[in-house]
């Protein structure tokens, strides 16, 4: 798209077109598809009024000749401490099993203070061009690796202040609660110091049982003693003994566990009979737990075996977990490394993916919230999501008119604003990789 910002104090975007659902503090007219045509006025970095086209000419306009302008995006589960290793430790075979195998033996390797920071601030880089406000990272708490990578984490936390807000989760196996005491207590205290979540992944080959639950509650007490949340990687497999997801919703209903509780991924759950599947979506709202889904990823590791075509997407069953009222959400996940070979951290392209993937066209229900507010909300991110009068001019503009066009193409010329000015969207190049580690 053409879009030329100007470097005015005031100025209003024109003729634009806005999902109602992503906006705040103005009265709009929705269409069927939940759009709106706008004025945005901009003043002094922050969003003035939104309100119905009119040909002002008091300051400067810029005509987006019914464009969609889009909230900043929230990516609410990603692997920024994995990402982009993929030219070093390729996935042998593009299995689960494969991935796990060669990122264990990378981040014993490699994983240095300098080469976590250049990748992590790599798809930092990758993200805020896109268009992204706010990213939750896993990072893996495991061994040495904890002390390593959570400075690094807090390090550009506090250098991408004001242009990307980040939060992040401890990842390691659930079990450790019980099996590694004293790791476990340096796990939750990194975490508490920077205030991040626990949790971990709670599926490792094995049918859960009641060392699961004590780990469980081990955890849930970590996190209610040290004001922390709760994330977990929860049943990523087809296999029949990926059950953990009824065992967590049982743990924090048993444990009185009130702080924000997320569950990544549940691909087993789409497998679940039609009872069984009511019932655990049904402890999960009784919870008060969302889900993010992870389509892309899922979609390229799951049901792969060699020389077969897949049966089946991997995905959770997010049209049963909303329509009974569980936050949902999608995100990003893991990108250019083995677990995913491809992905640059574009909310654009997650959505216009998962929008195929998930089936999330030809259905009553609204999906906009997944571009940002359903996961700033879940997360608890202070600003990003939303389209605010009153709140920072974060926006992203582009030249779709409405959703089938938005995610038509990649939309690679969009506009992003942070407080009101376009930002250099220029994408770093891979070879300033080469020889990092």
């Amino acid at each position: 798209m053409t879009a030329e910002i100007p470097r005015a104090s005031t100025f209003t975007l024109a003729n634009a077109r806005v999902a109602v659902e992503l906006v705040s503090g103005a009265r709009l007219v929705a269409d069927a598809d939940g759009l709106a045509a706008c004025d945005i006025d901009v003043r002094d970095g922050g969003v003035a009024r939104i309100a119905p086209p009119e040909n002002s000419a008091d300051h400067p306009r810029v005509d987006l000749s019914g464009g969609l302008v889009l909230p900043r995006f929230v990516d609410g589960h990603t692997h920024l401490d994995k990402g982009h290793v993929l030219h070093r430790a390729r996935n042998p075979d593009g299995t689960f099993l494969g991935a796990r195998t060669t990122v264990a033996a990378d981040r014993e390797a490699r994983w240095t203070t300098k080469d976590v920071r250049a990748r992590m601030d790599f798809a930092l880089r990758c993200a805020f061009a896109h268009g992204t406000a706010a990213i939750r990272t896993h990072i893996d708490s495991i061994g040495k690796q904890t002390a390593i990578s959570w400075p690094v984490f807090a390090e550009l936390r506090e250098a991408w202040k004001g242009r990307v807000e980040l939060q992040a989760a401890a990842l390691c196996p659930t079990e450790f609660a019980i099996d590694d005491e004293p790791q476990f207590r340096e796990i939750v205290a990194t975490v508490a110091r920077h205030g991040g979540s626990i949790g971990g992944l709670s599926f490792m080959g094995t049918r859960p049982g009641e060392k699961l639950d004590r780990a469980l509650d081990r955890v849930c007490q970590a996190a209610a003693a040290n004001g922390l949340t709760l994330d977990f990687h929860v049943d990523e497999s087809h296999s029949p003994d990926a059950v953990t997801l009824e065992p967590i919703a049982r743990a924090v209903i048993r444990n009185r566990f009130k702080g924000r509780v997320i569950v990544g991924h549940c691909c087993s759950l789409a497998l679940a009979g039609d009872d069984e599947r009511r019932r655990i979506i049904d402890l999960l709202g009784e919870a008060g737990i969302a889900l993010v889904s992870l389509p892309l990823v899922n979609l390229y590791l799951q049901d792969r075996e060699a020389s077969r075509t897949p049966r089946w997407r991997g995905v959770a069953p997010v049209h049963e977990l909303a329509a009974a009222g569980v936050p949902v959400m999608v995100a990003s996940d893991n990108t250019c490394d083995p677990f995913y070979a491809y992905g640059d951290l574009d909310m654009i392209e997650v959505f216009r993916e998962s929008t195929r993937i998930l089936h999330l066209d030809h259905c009553e229900r609204s999906w906009a919230g997944l571009l940002g507010p359903a996961t700033s909300a879940a997360m608890g991110f202070a600003t990003a999501g939303k389209i605010a009068v009153g709140g920072p001019a974060d926006l992203v503009l582009t030249g779709a008119r409405d959703w089938y066009e938005l995610n038509a193409r990649p939309w690679s010329d969009r506009v992003v604003l942070v407080g009101g000015v376009a930002i250099d969207r220029t994408l770093p190049d891979y070879r300033e990789l080469d020889g990092v580690a």
